[in-house]
């Protein structure tokens, strides 16, 4: 025996927006707290800028695995697009930046360079992203769902 469900079109939308959202915000974070770790006073602890800025990083990117799995097998598929290039966007950032980041961080602007890199790279497009999903004609979806 089988129910109908619907989906709304908001809830269509906010999934489609979900890890691009996500992702803009761990990233900002992220850069705020290396900011924030730059101007305290105590040279001493020369390794403190990364070791705020990157926790936020690291969680999103374990947490993302989720919200992506949770996405991918949406029912509509323009969701599923949304969320497809948005991971690819993501993961392939991170991937070039745990490759490259440290030999990138020896050029003139250091780590400042990383981050610019990784906000210049990831913020815009995604946030693209949610604009262009939010002018798109979301509709209900009616699914079918095993009682």
């Amino acid at each position: 025996m089988s129910q109908l469900k619907t989906l709304s079109a908001a809830s269509c939308r906010r999934s489609a927006q979900l890890f691009n959202l996500l992702a803009v915000a761990s990233t900002l974070l992220a850069i705020a707290l290396f900011s924030l770790g730059q101007v305290l006073p105590n040279k001493k602890l020369a390794f403190l800028p990364m070791a705020m800025s990157l926790p936020p990083i690291m969680i999103w990117l374990a947490a993302s695995i989720f919200v992506y799995a949770s996405i991918a097998h949406h029912p509509d598929p323009r969701v599923r697009h949304y969320n497809k290039w948005a991971g690819y966007r993501y993961y392939g950032l991170v991937g070039f930046m745990t490759i490259f980041a440290n030999d990138m961080a020896q050029l003139p602007g250091g780590w400042w360079l990383v981050w610019g890199l990784f906000f210049a790279v990831l913020v815009p497009w995604a946030l693209w992203d949610v604009w262009r999903a939010a002018r798109e004609p979301w509709q209900d979806v009616t699914v079918e769902v095993a009682a």
